[in-house]
């Protein structure tokens, strides 16, 4: 027993020092896109050396973020309940996760990797679910959610304070984003006011 302790613990070490790099990484270049892997270390407080052994390319670590955000939207669609919530519920609470993530993974989100086949197809079976509910009349799953991602990407990117956020009962900037993507994805897709 007291010999596997030191693998644990440098596997404990790995996993944090990895974290924080991920960590690090994602603050980095969101402000800077093109920063190389040693300003990242630094910023991560780490030897470059050891983000070298746990990164061996730029490429390593850009997918190890579009991973790591993949999972996170897999989470998100399980929060969600996009299988057994009732789906215009579902639909609004991914939509409040998904901005979530947008704010916390600035840089990752622009990674198309991270959107996997498992994410769309958790997707795919949300819309399906509207449609088959009759909040929306678009037959196509698929079409449903390459409105809801451009839509997504739209809304996200509205700045503070446009009149098109203004909306009677929405809260904070968030939730006014979140009404409007939920309200706009439905209409778009033939279906009513989702609020009404």
């Amino acid at each position: 027993m007291g010999g596997d302790s030191p693998p644990r613990r440098i596997r404990a070490d790995a996993e944090r020092s990895t974290a924080r790099i991920l960590e690090a990484a994602e603050a980095v270049l969101a402000v800077d896109s093109a920063a190389s892997l040693e300003r990242i270390a630094d910023a991560a407080g780490l030897a470059r050396v050891t983000v070298h052994r746990r990164f061996a390319s730029r490429t390593a670590l850009l997918d190890a973020l579009a991973e790591q955000l993949s999972q996170r939207y897999l989470l998100g669609l399980a929060k969600a309940r996009v299988e057994t919530a009732p789906p215009l519920i579902a639909l609004h609470r991914l939509a409040e996760i998904v901005f979530d993530l947008k704010l916390s993974h600035r840089f990752a989100v622009q990674l198309s990797a991270a959107i996997t086949p498992a994410v769309l197809d958790g997707l795919d079976l949300l819309f399906a679910r509207l449609r088959d509910a009759g909040a929306i009349t678009a037959a196509d799953p698929v079409w449903g959610r390459q409105v809801f991602l451009a839509l997504l990407h739209e809304v996200h990117d509205l700045p503070v304070g446009s009149p098109t956020l203004a909306s009677p009962g929405a809260g904070d900037e968030v939730e006014a984003k979140v009404s409007l993507l939920v309200r706009t994805v439905v209409g778009a897709l033939g279906g009513g006011d989702p609020h009404s």
